[in-house]
C-alpha cells in the first residue's frame, strides 16, 4: 500500500484494519508485484477507504505483504471495509487474504529515517489478531466485538473463538467475523492446533453441561476469564512517588474520601521469574492472602474474579482506577521472583487516595518460606490499617493450612491447572492435590480443592451421582480436619442442595458466611437455593450482597437477572441482563435469559433470535432445550423436531441432560413424554429439578398428578 499518509493530525484511540497475503514468500517476485497492486487496488476502491481519506480520517502503515489502515471514524469503519475487501476478492481467487481489526492506541512518529510513521498497540495488536487466522478470515480483538455487540445488526456475525497466547508470552481474545458468504467460518488453524482458553463469559465446554455446571463454572470459571483480560505480562508501572508532605496530604486525602481506609483490594502479583510456569506462585499468593485477609474482621476484601480483572494493567492512574470500580481505598501489590529454590517477594500497601506508599517490603529466602512470607504480609497489612484484632481474629490470621511447604506447592499447582478448566487440567489437579495429601495427610485445604474439582466434573466427564458423592465426601473430610473452613463448608453446602437435602445445605452455607463474612461465592450459591425455593426477595437481596463483595464478577450480575425472571419480573430481568452483556458480550446464558424473557412477554421471534446466539460448538447443554421449545411453541415444529434429533445423536457420545429433551416436548404439547423425562432428571439428581417449583415454563403441567409428586419427592421437607 501507498506510504504517504492522508492526516498528520496526532490522535489517542484509532479503529485498525490489518490485512496482509497469505502465502506471499512462496510467491515468485513477478507474482508478489501482482498481487500487492491487485490487493493496493480493491483497498483504495473501497467506499470506506475514500470516505476516511476525503475527511483526513485515514492512516496508512505500508508492510511488505500488505498493510494497515487506520481509521479515526467509528469502531464499525473497519469491519464496513474489511466486508467491501472481501466481496472484492471473489473475483480474484487466486489472492488469498486475512484481516485483524483492533482499537487502540495509536500514535504518528518519525523513523530512523525522520519519515513518518505510526505505532502503538493498536497497530500491534491488530497484526496479531490477523496473524491468528487464515485465508478469509476477518478476524477481531475482543474489544471491537465489544464496541460492534451494541449494534443488533453486527451481532449474529460475531462468532467467539476463545483466548490465545501470541508473541511474548501474551493472550488475545479473538472473535470470528463472518455472513452469508463473506468471511472464513472455519475455526483458524492456530486454534485448532492449541488449546485455547474459552472466551470472555462461561467456559466454552466441549460437553454438555447441566445448570449446575453453569453456576459453579461461572463461579469459579469467570476467574480464569478475567485473566483473559491483562495485557501486558510484566509488572505494573508504579504510579505512586513519596513525599516529605505526605502524611498531611493523606489526611486530606483521607478525609475528602466517603470509602474507609479499612478497604484493600489484592492485586494480583506478578509472576517476576524466568520461567513463566511459575506463575502458578504469584497467582497463587495473591489467592491466599485475599482469602486470609477476606477473614478479618472489620476489613473489606473484593472477591478474586474483581481483582484478577487488573491482571496485567498498568496504567499510570492504575490504584485510582481500582479504588473507584472495586470501592476500596488501599490496594496491597507485588510480585514474586523465583530462582531455583529461591524466592524474593516484594509487596506494598498504598493509599488510593494519594497514591502514598504506607507500607513496602522485600523478602528473601527459600521457596519453602513462601506461607511464612504470606502470613507476614497479612499481618503487616492488618497493622498499616490499624485494624483492631481480637484474639480469635489473630490466630486465624497467623494459622498456616500446613507445616509442609512442599504439600503447599503442590496445593497451589493443583488450584492452577483445576482453573484451566478442562479435563486435562481437572485431571492433573486431583494429581497434584493427591500428591499433597500423601506429604500432609491433614491438609484440609487439599481435600477442599479435590470437593471442587469434582463439583465441576460430574455431568461433564463423570455420572453426576457419582461426582456429588465425591465432592460431599472430601468436603466432610476436610471439615473433620478443619470445622472452620469456611469454603469447606460452602462446599459441602452444594454438595447437601445437589440430592435435594435444603435445610443442612442451608445451614451450611449460613456456617460458611459465620466463618467468612467476605465469601462472596457463598452468598451467590445460596442465593440459588433460596430461589429455587421460592424465595425471591432474599435470592435477590443474597446477590446483591455478592455484588458488593465482587462488583466487577459478571456471573454475579447474570445471577440477579434470571432471579428477575422467575420472580416474573421481565422487563427488570431484560434490562439487567442488557447491563451484564456491557460487562460480557460473549456471554452465552445472558441471551439464554433474554430468550426466555421475551418468549413470555410473546415476542417469540426475538426469543429464537436470542436462543440461537446461545447455542454452543455442540448442542447438548441443557439450554438448547429452551431453543427447541421456542421453535414448537412459534410453530416451526419441523425445527423443534430436528433439535430433539439432533439431542439423540448427541446422547449417545456423551451426557445430555433429560431437562433439555423435557423441555422441548413441553413445547411440543406431548406432556406424558416432558414429565417421563423430568423423572430421569431426577433419578440422575440433574440440578435443573431445583427449579422445578418456581420455573414458569413448566405451568401447563404444574397440576398434574405426575408433575406434583415429583415436586413433592424434591420439595417435601420444605412444604
Amino acid at each position: 500500500m501507498a506510504s504517504e499518509h492522508s492526516s498528520e493530525v496526532k490522535f489517542e484511540i484509532g479503529h485498525v484494519l490489518f490485512v496482509d497475503i497469505v502465502g506471499y514468500s512462496k510467491l515468485l517476485i513477478n507474482e508478489q508485484s501482482e498481487q500487492i497492486q491487485t490487493l493496493k487496488q480493491i483497498v483504495r476502491g473501497t467506499e470506506q477507504f475514500r470516505l476516511a481519506e476525503a475527511d483526513g480520517k485515514l492512516l496508512r502503515l505500508p508492510t511488505g505483504d500488505g498493510g494497515a489502515l487506520v481509521f479515526r471514524t467509528s469502531p464499525e469503519a473497519p469491519v464496513l471495509c474489511a466486508i467491501e475487501i472481501s466481496k472484492a476478492l471473489k473475483e480474484y481467487p487466486e489472492l488469498k487474504v486475512r484481516m485483524g481489526i483492533h482499537s487502540g492506541p495509536v500514535n504518528e512518529v518519525s523513523d530512523l529515517n525522520e519519515q513518518a510513521n505510526i505505532a502503538g498497540a493498536g497497530i500491534n495488536i491488530a497484526q496479531r489478531v490477523m496473524d491468528c487466522g487464515d485465508a478469509g478470515h476477518i478476524l477481531l480483538s475482543r474489544r471491537v466485538a465489544e464496541d460492534l455487540e451494541h449494534y443488533p445488526r453486527w451481532r449474529p456475525h460475531l462468532h467467539r473463538l476463545g483466548e490465545i497466547e501470541v508473541k511474548h508470552g501474551d493472550k488475545i481474545s479473538v472473535v470470528n467475523f463472518y455472513q452469508d458468504e463473506l468471511g472464513n467460518r472455519t475455526t483458524p488453524q492456530k486454534f485448532r492446533s492449541a488449546e485455547a482458553i474459552p472466551a470472555a463469559g462461561f467456559p466454552t465446554q466441549r460437553y454438555g453441561i447441566c445448570l449446575r455446571r453453569w453456576i459453579i463454572g461461572g463461579l469459579i470459571g469467570t476467574a480464569a476469564v478475567f485473566l483473559a483480560l491483562g495485557l501486558i505480562n510484566h509488572q505494573r508501572k508504579s504510579a505512586v512517588t513519596p513525599r516529605q508532605d505526605a502524611s498531611a496530604d493523606r489526611t486530606e486525602a483521607a478525609a475528602g474520601s466517603a470509602i474507609s481506609q479499612k478497604s484493600i483490594a489484592v492485586l494480583p502479583f506478578v509472576n517476576m521469574s524466568a520461567d513463566k510456569n511459575d506463575e502458578y506462585l504469584s497467582d497463587g499468593m495473591t489467592e491466599e492472602l485475599i482469602n486470609v485477609l477476606a477473614k478479618v474482621p472489620g476489613l473489606r476484601v473484593p472477591g478474586r474474579t474483581s481483582c484478577f480483572a487488573f491482571k496485567g494493567k498498568n496504567e499510570e492512574d492504575i490504584f485510582r482506577k481500582v479504588g473507584d470500580q472495586l470501592h476500596v481505598g488501599t490496594v496491597l501489590e507485588g510480585s514474586v521472583r523465583k530462582a531455583g529454590d529461591k524466592v524474593r517477594v516484594t509487596a506494598q500497601l498504598i493509599n488510593v487516595g494519594d497514591g502514598y506508599h504506607l507500607w513496602s517490603k522485600d523478602y528473601d529466602g527459600d521457596v519453602k518460606d513462601i506461607l511464612n512470607f504470606q502470613s507476614n504480609v497479612a499481618e503487616q497489612v492488618v497493622q498499616a490499617l490499624q485494624v483492631q484484632l481480637g484474639t480469635e481474629a489473630a490466630r486465624v490470621l497467623s494459622k498456616k493450612p500446613t507445616e509442609n511447604p512442599e504439600a503447599h506447592r503442590l496445593y497451589l499447582l493443583g488450584r492452577y491447572e483445576f482453573a484451566k478448566y478442562t479435563q486435562t487440567g481437572w485431571n492433573n489437579a486431583i494429581r497434584y492435590y493427591e500428591q499433597a495429601l500423601r506429604l500432609d495427610p491433614n491438609y484440609a485445604l487439599a481435600y477442599c480443592g479435590l470437593a471442587d474439582n469434582y463439583a465441576y466434573m460430574g455431568s461433564v466427564v463423570m455420572p453426576e451421582r457419582e461426582a456429588i458423592a465425591k465432592e460431599k465426601e472430601f468436603a466432610q473430610k476436610a471439615l473433620e480436619l478443619d470445622p472452620e473452613l469456611a469454603e469447606a463448608h460452602m462446599s459441602l453446602a452444594l454438595a447437601l442442595v445437589a440430592v435435594y437435602d435444603w435445610q443442612n445445605g442451608l445451614k451450611e452455607f449460613d456456617r460458611a458466611l459465620e466463618l467468612n463474612p467476605n465469601l462472596a461465592f457463598a452468598y451467590e450459591l445460596q442465593a440459588w437455593t433460596v430461589n429455587g425455593l421460592g424465595r425471591f426477595d432474599e435470592a435477590i437481596a443474597k446477590i446483591k450482597k455478592a455484588v458488593e463483595l465482587d462488583p466487577l464478577n459478571p456471573f454475579f450480575q447474570m445471577s440477579l437477572s434470571f432471579y428477575q425472571y422467575w420472580a416474573r419480573q421481565y422487563d427488570d430481568a431484560i434490562a439487567q441482563a442488557g447491563k451484564t452483556l456491557a460487562m460480557d458480550p460473549n456471554s452465552a446464558i445472558n441471551h439464554v435469559l433474554l430468550g426466555l424473557s421475551f418468549l413470555k412477554k410473546g415476542d417469540t421471534a426475538n426469543a429464537i433470535a436470542e436462543l440461537q446466539k446461545s447455542k454452543a460448538p455442540d448442542p447438548g447443554a441443557w439450554y438448547q432445550g429452551f431453543l427447541g421449545y421456542a421453535y414448537a411453541i412459534s410453530g416451526e415444529r419441523a425445527k423443534a423436531e430436528e433439535a430433539l434429533r439432533e439431542l439423540e445423536e448427541l446422547a449417545k457420545r456423551q451426557y445430555v441432560s433429560p431437562t433439555a429433551f423435557a423441555t422441548i416436548y413441553l413445547g411440543l404439547g406431548q406432556k406424558e413424554k416432558c414429565l417421563e423425562w423430568l423423572e430421569k432428571s431426577y433419578e440422575q439428581q440433574d440440578s435443573a429439578c431445583w427449579y422445578l417449583k418456581i420455573d414458569q415454563i413448566y405451568d401447563s403441567v404444574r397440576n398434574e398428578p405426575r408433575f406434583q409428586a415429583l415436586v413433592e419427592k424434591i420439595f417435601h421437607e420444605t412444604q
